[in-house]
């Protein structure tokens, strides 16, 4: 397989809203106890990776995370990695949204599924996808093939960018499963993308580095020089 650069999708920690049961969206919930212990931890498993970048959705959630889990990086603020516009779902219950008529759209076929006053999730798969592409694209071009960056975002841009990766129908991205502060890790090759990882929680991630291209040795050839001092009526004896 040709050796391509390696992005690190990571999920934000456990927010107050996730412990709660609310839909957060782009509210500016943070980190509860469980979830900075989360980012803490996914830090020492990303602890020695050689990141070329990081970038990250703007909410202060996953702000958060990056800086306990990478304290020294100095993340990018993506704008297409934001949460889906939720509109007026935003922090509400979700055992009350659950009997809204547009809940089975959302789980059933959400490339149909328009927020009111929100954003659609065909929208939010289309620019998500394209932010990771393009960031993809630009880390190559500047550090190589053997690259590896890290985007932190949220849940369902997860789901969605992996949807697009595996070449399957966003409607049906709600059986993929994205923990908070999980990673998934994908590799965007010239005829496919290749899914090498998803939600994974603990595994050592030392093994998604690529090894060093090895240089071809080039045949060595006699110089001149070499012909002078070992040529002629010498060389036959």
């Amino acid at each position: 397989m040709v050796t391509v650069a390696t992005l690190l999708l990571l999920r934000h920690g456990r927010t107050t809203a996730n412990a709660d049961g609310g839909l957060a969206g782009r509210q500016p919930v943070e980190l509860d106890e469980t979830g900075r212990a989360q980012a803490t931890a996914v830090g020492e498993r990303l602890r020695g990776l050689p990141l070329a970048a990081v970038v990250t959705s703007p909410l202060i959630r996953c702000r958060q995370t990056l800086g306990l889990a990478l304290p020294e990086a100095e993340p990018v603020v993506e704008e297409g990695l934001i949460e889906c516009g939720y509109g007026s779902w935003e922090g509400q219950p979700l055992k009350k949204l659950v009997k809204e008529p547009l809940w089975p759209v959302v789980q059933q076929h959400p490339s149909a599924a328009v927020f009111p006053a929100g954003e659609s999730m065909a929208a939010m798969s289309a620019r998500a996808v394209g932010a990771v592409r393009a960031w993809d694209a630009r880390v190559s071009a500047e550090h190589g093939p053997e690259a590896v960056w890290l985007a932190c975002s949220h849940g369902d841009v997860i789901k969605a960018i992996v949807a697009d990766a595996l070449g399957v129908h966003l409607d049906l991205f709600q059986r993929i499963v994205a923990d908070p502060a999980s990673v998934t890790a994908i590799r965007y090759t010239p005829l496919r993308p290749f899914l090498v990882r998803l939600n994974d929680t603990g595994g050592d991630l030392a093994g998604l580095v690529p090894p060093p291209r090895k240089r071809r040795r080039r045949a060595t050839r006699a110089t001149e020089s070499d012909a002078a001092v070992g040529g002629g009526a010498g060389a036959a004896r």
